[in-house]
């Protein structure tokens, strides 16, 4: 079986969110049960020279978009045995940013395309299946029924579209439809791109893929109803049959306490009296009150409303007057920043914010923190929780998408369970959740079997992968 596996960033080349991890971990997961997967991405400029000198040029070619014929060079690499390609076209992808520009309907209708015409100069490798991630790729299904359907080294291939987050849908005005996509006014409707006044990338993924995939059975079932849909929901609720949810993993090479150098002392589930070094140390750099007994909880998130952060700030006061430790990092919406850093300088020794990206200072919280607050309005999956799980920071969530599906309540009774949960999104309940989390805390016994609980929670690649093999599989025998 043969995957191209299509996104728009992924590690170490590229990265913005979870997105980027999930295009390094999954395919990497699958060709270990034996498929012959290979990703495609765009050529950053960002991406590090060490990598890019490590590229080959395999094909030059012409793509079509609207009235241009625009130049791209496809080149190759292979990291920790998974084979990249990369789209070469510096009119588009020379930039500062990997998003955000007043032209990016035109950058990602082109890489569409360049996809279909790469697969010409792929040698032996023809797909079976393109697996699309995000509304980035969300054309590449139109185009490949509506200009490929004669060709017979396309007209097998089959195409599956991952929604990671509904929200960024990719929208644009209709006149992409001919100016860029070259694609007739046929497919502006409601059976096909049309959204509003407006054409969408997303739905078009949705509508034209041959199967619909997202990323927590839970997040499947909810983005069918209005509040979760985003105007996609009555679309998506249609489409049930070929929609479905497959939890995301996290990769234990890369997110591992026992192999992490970027923390102070690294440790596992036989040995978590090593992970009260971490803390101790960390305590230490921020100038907090260095002692084991104080609770610290870490947050590392967006700081936008999506993530909760609207409730955290309603309760920071009386978060703040209890006997613990915050410490935040993230960046996002300047409200949210401006507030977090005036406690900050209020309660220096209570709280910590740094509103930067910062891997090796994330691992560190994971590390060091006792507990990991994540309650946000949505969730499609998640991953930061599941590196809190494996660095035995203990989760509180707000019950909604892969959280809910990922997370289990612990019962000191019965001893089973992962984390702490509310199901009602007020700010009341996350600060009960918090409180019977501290409560807990206090019982070390308890608190000792749940961390191990934590740490040992399968949130591999490996289940997951086999569901999305035994899906490509049932969409071959279509």
């Amino acid at each position: 079986m043969k995957v191209l596996f299509v996104a728009s960033e992924a590690y170490p080349f590229i990265k913005t969110g979870g997105l980027g991890d999930v295009v390094y971990a999954l395919p990497k997961a699958l060709r270990k049960l034996g498929i012959d997967v290979r990703v495609i991405i765009p050529k950053y400029s960002s991406i590090p020279l060490s990598l890019k000198n490590c590229m080959e040029t395999i094909a030059t070619f012409k793509v079509k978009v609207g009235w241009r014929n625009q130049y791209c060079g496809l080149e190759y690499l292979t990291y920790d045995d998974v084979p990249y390609y990369f789209i070469d076209n510096e009119y588009y992808f020379k930039r500062p940013q990997t998003y955000g520009y007043y032209d990016d309907g035109e950058r990602f209708s082109y890489f569409s395309k360049a996809i279909l015409e790469s697969i010409k100069y792929m040698g032996d490798f023809t797909p079976d299946i393109i697996h699309c991630n995000d509304w980035q790729c969300g054309i590449i299904p139109v185009l490949l029924k509506a200009n490929y359907s004669k060709d017979a080294k396309f007209n097998k291939i089959k195409s599956i579209f991952t929604i990671h987050n509904l929200k960024s849908q990719g929208i644009f005005p209709r006149e992409i439809l001919n100016e860029l996509l070259n694609l007739d006014e046929t497919y502006f409707n409601e059976d096909a791109l049309k959204f509003y006044d407006s054409v969408s990338f997303m739905k078009g993924g949705i509508v034209f893929s041959d199967a619909v995939t997202t990323v927590s059975n839970t997040y499947a079932r909810e983005i069918q109803t209005p509040f979760y849909g985003e105007g996609l929901g009555g679309l998506l609720s249609l489409k049930a049959e070929k929609l479905y949810g497959i939890v995301n993993g996290i990769d234990y090479e890369l997110y591992n306490p026992k192999l992490d150098k970027k923390i102070f002392c690294e440790y596992d589930s036989q040995s978590i009296k090593q992970k009260v070094k971490n803390k101790l140390k960390f305590q230490e750099e921020l100038c907090f009150t260095v002692n084991e007994d104080i609770p610290m909880i870490g947050i590392v998130t967006s700081l936008v409303k999506q993530k909760g952060i609207d409730l955290i700030i309603d309760k920071l006061e009386e978060l703040l007057s209890l006997d613990i430790q915050i410490v935040l990092l993230g960046n996002g919406d300047d409200y949210y920043e401006d507030i977090f850093q005036f406690y900050a300088s209020r309660y220096p020794s209570r709280i910590s914010t740094n509103i930067v990206f910062d891997d090796k200072l994330a691992q560190q919280i994971y590390a060091a923190s006792d507990m990991f607050l994540m309650p946000s309005l949505s969730e499609p999956c998640g991953i930061e929780h599941l590196i809190a799980l494996k660095y035995g920071s203990i989760p509180i969530i707000h019950e909604t998408g892969g959280l809910k599906d990922t997370i289990l309540f612990y019962s000191k009774y019965t001893g089973n369970g992962n984390g702490f949960s509310f199901n009602n999104y007020k700010s009341e309940e996350l600060l009960d959740a918090v409180n019977r989390a501290l409560d807990l805390y206090k019982d070390k016994a308890s608190w000792n079997k749940l961390i191990r609980n934590a740490m040992l929670s399968n949130n591999s690649w490996e289940n997951s992968a086999k569901n999305y093999m035994n899906l490509y599989s049932k969409i071959l025998k279509k």
